[in-house]
């Protein structure tokens, strides 16, 4: 497993983490201090602000799980990588893609999100 393989496991195991104080502990450790995060829904910058999206996707989809779509494609300091979010065993109700970049201290700084499936709006 390389080190781009830890760190998306812990990527996605930040945004399982349901305990607010737990989260941001494993935030503090795994992200720059003004990471920014973007996707199609969201644009946050700094820790909290990460913090408190993640939180906002689990009143969005309570008792979901985020689990890894496939095999981590990384290169010098940038890894991408498709991650679901369902019910263990079920087909995913949504699937992304991001592209997460750390910097020189190894955190991650940066990450861009792409959905590629998504339930309809109601």
């Amino acid at each position: 497993m390389s080190d781009f393989d830890t760190m998306i496991e812990r990527y996605l195991a930040v945004w399982n983490e349901t305990d607010p104080a737990a989260r941001q502990a494993a935030i503090a450790e795994l992200f720059a201090e003004e990471v920014r995060y973007v996707d199609p829904i969201a644009a946050v910058r700094g820790r909290d602000q990460l913090s408190g999206l993640i939180g906002a996707v689990h009143q969005q989809f309570p008792g979901l799980v985020f689990s890894p779509g496939g095999p981590v494609d990384a290169h010098h300091d940038q890894a991408r990588f498709t991650w679901h979010l369902g019910r263990p065993g079920e087909e995913p109700l949504v699937i992304g893609f991001d592209v997460a970049e750390r910097d020189g201290a190894g955190r991650i700084h940066q990450v861009l999100g792409f959905i590629d499936k998504a339930p309809a709006a109601s």
